[in-house]
């Protein structure tokens, strides 16, 4: 038993003096996706293109949402001066119209939630290619796109965004 402990004693001396030899031999690089994604050339032509895309939907809603709220604030100014059938049907209809605003709401996020995946992932896929070319040009072992924390040396996010443009 003893034996078998000062062999794996041993064995863990020897891995622990060569892991230095053996880091020092790899190239690792990290990138930071977050940073490519928000300031890449790209990045910000892509939410042009979405803010046009989606701007004149979105102000039809909230014009949409803008007149229920009035309509709304009407109404209830309005509610004891009507008779009782007619502050049903006011009322029904007001509803009506706000779970339609709603909906319209729900679906212009929704769609534009899709279409801004579809750009990012486009540019994810833009910005892979670059990376790995990038890589194998300039012999790195690893290349990480997330980490806590990151040596300034080791960061090529910047080399990447120049590389984007």
């Amino acid at each position: 038993m003893q034996k078998t402990f000062l062999a794996a004693a041993l064995v863990a001396s020897m891995v622990v003096a060569t892991a230095p030899s053996f880091a020092a031999e790899l190239k690792i690089g990290v990138v930071n996706t977050e940073v490519i994604l928000r300031d890449s050339p790209a990045a910000q032509a892509a939410s042009k293109k979405l803010e046009q895309e989606f701007s004149k939907r979105d102000k039809d809603v909230n014009a949409q949402g803008q007149r229920l709220k009035t309509d709304i604030e009407r109404f209830e100014k309005n509610a004891a001066n009507m008779n009782e059938q007619e502050r049903v049907r006011k009322q029904r209809d007001l509803q009506d119209r706000e779970r339609d605003f709603q909906r319209r709401q729900r679906e212009l996020r929704e769609d534009f939630n899709q279409r801004r995946n579809e750009e990012l992932q486009k540019l994810l896929r833009q910005a892979n290619k670059v990376i790995k070319d990038l890589a194998q040009k300039e012999g790195y072992d690893l290349v990480l796109q997330e980490a806590i924390y990151v040596n300034p040396k080791l960061d090529m996010t910047d080399t990447v965004l120049k590389l984007l443009k």
